[in-house]
């Protein structure tokens, strides 16, 4: 069923014209209504019940969500033409509009996640002034255990339990806390006068689904406000510590864990051979959610926050944002520039912007200040750090004419910072900005009034993996360019470089290699090298006994990227038996000069022909040798019954 358009000028504050919005994108459009949630409601009502409607305002989604369930039928789609591209100082926003309607249309995929349950055991931290008021409030709600630190009197209530110790550590997450608890005493209720504590002991482990840290002290988690279940508030402001309160008391039932990522572990490039080489998602968690396991990593998906940075710094692909995948974004990077060309909009810029901060920035800038330009188009993502080079380089590839990434307070900075500078590095100079304003005119002063450069005269469609897809780009926006250019340290693109003079060609960094960038040739000595497989994840420079291999971060948009290249050979030393080609020439003549003739073992004559023998022919001579070591005496005579009486009767 095609999906009618129901529009609505929100009091004539916008232009909306229903004829080109219909040719810019086959949708049946509705007349233009003035006030469809209030006065004209019954309207909304129909295209609702028809369950064909696409309305334009995201403001009142909750007052149209509240119709659809009256009417029992499927919650409408929604897209917000007024705040992104009605109200702005542009002369035309039809095309604009239309790119918007597109992203609007494409199916949602997916999103996979996990039931935790908490059952509302909460412990409380902190001194006794703030906890135990807390305690109380919460304790109608939730099991609530305080834990003291000091030696503060003991509250005679018994609607919650008190108990007295010091917390050494904390791990897991909402519904999963284990606590770890030194010096712990419980409470003794029994008695007259003041409640007794048993005695202390250390070790003590225990568990809950929440906790409340009211004790003003460093955080039991790295990046706390993003550790779901704990609840941190400083003890000296009475408001902070009521909406903590408030919080705890919200988290109890059964809640749906989206599950940001997903693990490819065979293609992880952290370690081999307990030589540790890329650890770019460990370094930059924030949560601590990634740890090394043996030659990869473990992801805890219950402590992931999803802020997706892990997956546009890892070079292999081996760690994929999930929620959702990032192929559908280019869907729709790719949606929204079609329906704004179709709609003859020229030079395209986007606005990359999370679903928070950056929503709101925009709709402010749209009711107070000049709004978006007609040519900017935002594009909302759940994780804006998870926009990484990659898709950045891509969307200039596709046709957008630059790429604006408007920053909020909660972004982690490094490595956003760092993904747009490699994506600059490889064809997108000039093109790629990050935005930072304090309030919305600063917004609109950093898009309007801005050069912009003409898009790619030849676009292309970047597919497939995250590393196909930069390189795709970065070759489509470096044309011409034929030698390799470099990039920033830590760059997961780049070339290897072998001091010919200290390689021995013993081959560990091939047989490390996690990404096949390094290979051997099964027929003569020789270390080969394919750039566009090297991650730079450094192992093999670890790995090198003699320190013979260095890194150089660089990008190669040629075809000599894709291909095999010998960076060190030499001549095989042939057999003297059999004459079958075997080792490194100037090896086999290193060792026969420090052992021949020397060693104990190589002293007697024609000892060191064996060193210049093949593997067959060695084991051969040494068989058929004089001081073969493997020689036994001759067999001994089986011993029958007859040898055992006689020896019987001898005695």
């Amino acid at each position: 069923m095609s999906k009618q358009l129901i529009l609505c000028d929100c009091l004539g504050s916008q232009k909306l014209d229903p004829s080109a919005l219909s040719a810019a994108t086959g949708l049946r459009c509705s007349k233009v209504h003035k006030a469809l949630c209030t006065t004209e409601i019954a309207s909304a009502a129909a295209a609702i019940e028809a369950g064909d409607a696409l309305i334009a305002c995201a403001q009142e989604t909750q007052r149209f969500s509240e119709v659809a369930e009256e009417l029992e039928v499927d919650t409408p789609l929604f897209v917000d033409l007024r705040d992104r591209a009605g109200w702005s100082d542009a002369k035309v926003s039809t095309p604009k509009m239309a790119a918007l309607i597109a992203d609007a249309l494409l199916p949602a995929p997916q999103i996979k996640t996990v039931d935790v349950a908490s059952e509302g055991r909460c412990l409380i931290l902190g001194s006794a002034a703030v906890t135990l008021p807390a305690a109380e409030r919460l304790a109608e709600t939730l099991t609530v255990t305080v834990l003291l630190e000091e030696d503060e009197d003991l509250p005679l209530s018994r609607a919650f339990e008190t108990v007295r110790g010091r917390m050494v550590g904390a791990e897991g997450t909402l519904g999963a806390f284990t606590v770890k608890i030194d010096a712990l005493q419980l409470l003794e209720p029994g008695g007259r006068g003041a409640f007794s504590l048993s005695l202390p002991r250390d070790g003590a482990r225990t568990e809950c689904d929440i906790i409340l840290d009211l004790s003003g002290r460093s955080s039991l988690f790295p990046a706390p406000h993003k550790r779901d279940g704990y609840l941190r508030a400083d003890p000296g402001s009475m408001p902070a510590v009521a909406e903590a309160v408030f919080q705890a008391a919200q988290h109890v039932g059964t809640f749906e864990k989206p599950l940001f990522l997903r693990l490819e572990s065979h293609l992880c490039a952290h370690s081999r051979a307990s030589q540790t080489g890329c650890s770019r998602c460990i370094d930059i968690c924030p949560t601590g959610a990634i740890q090394p396991d043996g030659d990869h990593v473990a992801l805890d998906p219950m402590v992931c926050a999803g802020c997706g940075a892990c997956s546009s710094l890892c070079p292999s692909g081996a760690i994929l944002y999930d929620a959702p995948p990032v192929d559908h974004l280019l869907t729709r990077m790719r949606a929204m520039l079609e329906a704004y060309r179709n709609a003859e909009g020229a030079t395209p810029r986007v606005l990359v912007h999370d679903l928070e901060h950056g929503a709101e920035m925009i709709a402010l800038s749209a009711r107070f200040s000049r709004g978006l330009p007609g040519d900017v188009l935002p594009l909302g993502v759940s994780a804006l750090v998870g926009f990484g080079h990659a898709e950045a380089l891509a969307a200039l590839a596709m046709g957008f004419a630059c790429v604006d990434v408007l920053v909020s307070p909660k972004t982690e900075r490094d490595p956003l910072e760092r993904e747009m500078r490699l994506a600059e590095a490889m064809g997108g100079a000039g093109k790629i900005r990050l935005l930072d304003p304090n309030e919305p005119d600063q917004l609109c002063e950093a898009l309007y009034g801005v050069t912009v450069q003409a898009t790619l005269a030849e676009t292309v469609l970047p597919m497939g993996g995250r590393r196909q897809v930069a390189r795709l780009s970065a070759k489509a926006l470096m044309v011409g360019v034929e030698a390799p250019v470099a990039l920033p340290q830590g760059a997961p693109y780049g070339a290897v470089l072998v001091n010919a003079e200290s390689c021995s060609l013993c081959l560990s960094c091939v047989s490390l290699c996690p990404s096949g960038a390094l290979l051997d040739n099964p027929d003569r000595p020789e270390l080969r090298f394919q750039e566009d497989a090297c991650l730079q994840c450094g192992i093999c420079a670890k790995a090198c006994p003699e320190k013979a291999i260095t890194l150089e971060p660089q990008f190669d948009p040629t075809e000599a990227a894709l291909k095999q290249r010998v960076l060190n050979e030499e001549e095989p030393f042939c057999c003297v038996e059999c004459g079958a080609a075997f080792g490194v020439k100037s090896t086999i003549e290193k060792i026969m000069e420090k052992l021949a003739g020397k060693h104990s073992m190589f002293l007697s004559e024609g000892a060191g022909r064996l060193i210049q023998m093949c593997d067959n022919c060695r084991v051969t001579a040494q068989a058929h040798g004089k001081d073969n070591p493997f020689t036994m005496g001759d067999r001994p005579k089986p011993r029958t019954t007859d040898d055992y009486l006689s020896k019987r009767r001898d005695h």
